[in-house]
């Protein structure tokens, strides 16, 4: 993957000086959910996963835009990019979309950005509301586009909504965490990860340290019967020489 974004069109700018999200929550929610997308489709080259980007769907026109929070996009490269235009791609619109509810969202969320995106003609719209304040009855709600209109999601038995994608997503408290779904397990978020690492690491540690102290004790073992070899042996020697220079020793003369 390239990390070094591409030239940006003139006209169609890659950002509007805006912050990425409301509030220090709903960024660490968004860049912990594109991480972990990140890790779940590690092996899939042609998978482009954005945060906060301009997506363009109509070439002249730099006011037909939108920045999802969140959006998947297969078929089209994980090269970077500065903006998605849709007229040079060809997935002309991100499989699935993450918007994340919040005071001054949520309700557009619900209502034009859920047009929009049913209009692009994004498979699956997700939105989840980190706070569970403004979507406090159901804080993860998700639909799907069947037809030429949504359909509301239906949860699994542990609360978690499926996805066309190969994964599921659940709510756990602010975050999203998702679950591969053939496999079933949960994948880590970035802090689990890091634990996880340190876990392993001190794992090792002390494997490393075991196995030193078990060789080293091995290695005081042979020397312990190296020295009682060598022992029983100087004892033997020192009997052969008492017997020849005696010879009635240890005869009873």
């Amino acid at each position: 993957m390239s990390t070094v974004l591409p030239e940006q069109k003139p006209g169609y700018p890659s950002g509007d000086g805006k912050p990425m999200a409301e509030t220090g929550i709903h960024v660490m929610t968004i860049m912990w959910l594109h991480m972990t997308l990140l890790d779940f489709f590690e092996n899939r080259p042609d998978v482009f996963i954005a945060s906060d980007t301009f997506w363009y769907w109509e070439e002249g026109n730099p006011k037909a835009r939108i920045a999802p929070d969140v959006m998947v996009v297969p078929g089209i490269g994980n090269d970077l990019r500065g903006s998605y235009f849709s007229w040079e791609e060809p997935t002309k619109a991100p499989a699935i979309v993450f918007e994340m509810a919040s005071k001054n969202t949520w309700r557009e969320d619900l209502t034009k950005k859920k047009v929009r995106y049913r209009k692009l003609g994004v498979p699956e719209y997700i939105v989840f509301d980190p706070e569970a304040i403004y979507l406090y009855d159901e804080p993860l709600i998700g639909f799907e586009l069947v037809g030429n209109r949504y359909v509301r999601k239906k949860r699994q038995t542990d609360g978690s909504l499926a996805t066309q994608l190969g994964f599921r997503v659940r709510r756990e408290d602010r975050v999203l965490r998702l679950i591969d779904s053939t496999t079933g397990k949960p994948l880590l978020l970035p802090r689990e990860k890091q634990a996880e690492y340190q876990r392993v690491v001190e794992a090792l540690a002390h494997e490393q340290r075991t196995t030193a102290l078990v060789e080293a004790e091995k290695q005081r073992a042979d020397a312990e019967k190296l020295r009682a070899e060598q022992l029983a042996a100087e004892v033997e020697r020192l009997k052969a020489m008492l017997q020849s220079q005696n010879p009635n020793h240890g005869n009873g003369s």
